[in-house]
């Protein structure tokens, strides 16, 4: 039975989106709310790149730099992170943030957006295309959060986390993300659903906010594997290594009693016995 490690001592108060990308350094993840980058290369002291006023997800691009979502916009980056260039805002509201993303099969940047106080219906989904044009993909959600491909790309798993449900739409370069259906509902008591990731068999991990754990469930929404860690903040995860064989996870203190769970904030690592998919790029393919 593998178990999980502490890999980072407690550095992100809100650990979110981590990243293997075989051109980087290490993996990569953010500390949301402080704007950074946090990096852990193979020397394995964490290098923070400051990139905002909120850094919510970070893709690689095809010349190996990063795609960025800001707090109210898209920004690209070089690899090493220290040139950022924003986009725009594509909005002025204060309250709305962006939040969690992904890169389709094509090549293109979706990241959901969320209100501060989480508004219900306040946020949408946008996507960035390599043409650099944006178009909004979603309306009316809530807190946008997980989104993966499966790995023959044909469909896209889709996380609004006050619905405690994974969706799942049809996908393909032409039409894009459609008809969206309910895939499974992970009960209250086991957290809410955060960030995903989707292994090269398709079976998707759910990282549970409130819940201290990861899941792992089948295509069909089957539950696998129940994977537990000490703190109740888990965000998101992904597969990274040389192998992809590492199912990486982050974690936060947002919520957490002072004094309690000293290990809130770090980076844990899990070795689930599959391997994962390389992580989406942005960019024309």
């Amino acid at each position: 039975m593998s178990t999980v490690d502490q890999v980072t001592a407690p550095v992100a108060a809100h650990g979110e989106g981590p990243v293997w990308h075989d051109g980087w350094p290490g993996v990569r993840w953010v500390d949301m709310l402080a704007g950074d980058v946090l990096e852990l290369p193979a020397s394995g002291e964490v290098v923070r790149h400051h990139v905002g006023t909120v850094a919510a997800a970070l893709r690689p691009t095809v010349d190996g730099g990063a795609v960025l979502a800001l707090e109210r916009g898209f920004a690209l980056a070089d690899a090493a992170l220290e040139n950022v260039r924003p986009l725009g805002e594509l909005w002025t509201d204060p309250a709305i943030r962006m939040n969690d993303g992904g890169c389709d099969p094509d090549g293109r940047f979706y990241c959901g957006t969320m209100a501060y106080a989480e508004t219900p219906g306040a946020g949408s989904l946008y996507r960035l295309d390599p043409s650099g044009e944006v178009s909004t993909v979603l309306s009316g959600v809530t807190i946008s959060n997980g989104l993966a491909w499966s790995p023959g790309g044909e469909s896209a798993y889709y996380i609004d986390t006050p619905t405690h449900r994974v969706d799942v739409f049809d996908y393909s370069a032409e039409a894009g993300l459609t008809g969206r259906r309910p895939l499974f509902t992970i009960p209250g008591q086991a957290g809410s659903p955060d960030g995903m990731t989707v292994d090269a068999e398709g079976q998707l991990w759910v990282a549970l906010w409130g819940g201290s754990a990861v899941r792992c469930y089948s295509a069909k929404g089957e539950l696998l594997e129940h994977v537990t860690l000490p703190v109740s903040q888990v965000t998101a995860c992904t597969f990274g290594g040389p192998a992809l064989d590492e199912l990486f996870i982050t974690t936060s203190r947002q919520g957490v009693p002072e004094g309690e769970q000293p290990e809130a904030g770090a980076l844990f690592r899990y070795r689930p016995g599959v391997r994962g998919l390389p992580a989406g790029v942005y960019g024309v393919p």
